[in-house]
């Protein structure tokens, strides 16, 4: 072994050493942090505005994306070190849900899966977990709608987001596709990876089923089939990956939505999600959008749908920049429910970092 090389690794190991005892006493601050707050001392506005700040202040020659990475990780284990939190994702595990909790809260938090989108919310309502992640929208495939009927009707907050890129393998236990039978998939799934498919395996026959996670299942019990799902099914089912990132749009994403009984305080980049219905009379529309503009407020996105009040009537969901606490989005929202039939801001919350 060379002299450079041996002194690079002692180097190496005095700097591990200098992290860990960093690690131990920034450990030791956020137990104080609890002590003082009474245990609850996550706060989503707080940990965002730590890693915007050192993405600005990253020199290389990590990515902003690892650095951020790895201090959400230290960031979820000294939260652990208090009370673990309890986060509800759309189960069973192993699916896309799991992998936007994980990256959002870290690996520290009790992570619950539950069967349906409904029980995510009934879990986060019932006090059975403290926060909750669910699907609200795919850049292929629009909106989620139960996700938004459920954000109508039920009291919980929006307080974070999370966009997570949907990257789909297919999986099988054999080391081929040759001996293939059928094909698992959520249905979501399989108008994702549509052209591949028609391409590649035109002959299978393809059968939706209730997850990604649930398709890695089936294809692990039955040697004749194979599976559309992502990295995290593939592992935890020991699955081989015949063929990686099959999805038609190589941008395919999907945005999930963090749900708590609180929404999250100013973090300086933020975003405020409302459902609001305009009155039946010429021009309701314009009325409703127009105060937003005025005060120079940006909508970032609009999505109709259908309201159970009666037939062809509609409630329309909004996401503005800024937090509600802001003047501008306060004059704004102040106005719209003057001029709307009705309004409901859904929460103010960080814009998801990378």
């Amino acid at each position: 072994m060379s002299d450079e090389l041996l002194n690079l690794r002692n180097q190496i190991d005095r700097l591990d050493e200098e992290i860990l005892a960093r690690l131990a006493e920034r450990a030791r601050c956020a137990q104080r942090v609890g002590e003082i707050k009474h245990g609850n001392i996550y706060r989503p506005e707080r940990e965002a505005q730590v890693l915007r700040r050192l993405a600005d202040l990253n020199g290389g020659p990590l990515p902003d994306v690892a650095v951020q990475k790895i201090f959400r990780e230290i960031m979820s284990a000294c939260l652990g070190l208090e009370q673990p939190l309890k986060v509800a994702y759309l189960g069973p595990a192993g699916t896309f849900s799991e992998s936007a909790s994980r990256k959002h809260f870290g690996a520290a938090p009790n992570v619950l899966p539950t069967p349906s989108i409904d029980e995510v919310f009934r879990a986060v309502e019932s006090g059975n977990a403290d926060y909750g992640v669910v699907p609200v929208e795919n850049s292929t495939e629009g909106a989620v709608g139960g996700t938004l009927d459920l954000l109508l009707a039920n009291p919980l907050k929006v307080c974070g987001e999370v966009k997570l890129r949907i990257h789909q393998n297919l999986l099988s236990r054999a080391e081929g596709i040759g001996g293939a039978k059928r094909l698992y998939s959520h249905a979501q799934s399989l108008a994702q990876c549509h052209e591949w498919l028609n391409r590649n395996l035109a002959h299978l026959p393809r059968i939706p089923v209730a997850s990604n996670a649930e398709a890695a299942r089936l294809a692990a019990e039955d040697p004749e089939s194979c599976a559309i799902a992502g990295e995290a099914a593939a592992e935890l089912y020991g699955l081989n990956k015949l063929a990686t990132n099959i999805e038609d749009d190589p941008n395919n994403t999907t945005r999930f939505l963090v749900i708590a009984s609180h929404d999250a305080g100013p973090s300086g980049n933020d975003k405020t999600s409302l459902v609001c219905s305009a009155q039946n009379r010429p021009g309701a529309m314009h009325a409703l959008l127009e105060p937003l503009a005025r005060h120079g407020v940006d909508m970032s996105k609009l999505e109709s749908r259908p309201a159970r009040s009666g037939l062809w009537e509609y409630v329309f969901y909004v996401d503005i920049q800024g937090h509600q606490t802001d003047a501008a989005v306060a004059a704004a929202l102040r106005e719209l429910n003057e001029r709307a039939a009705f309004v409901k801001v859904l929460g103010s919350y960080p814009v998801a970092a990378i």
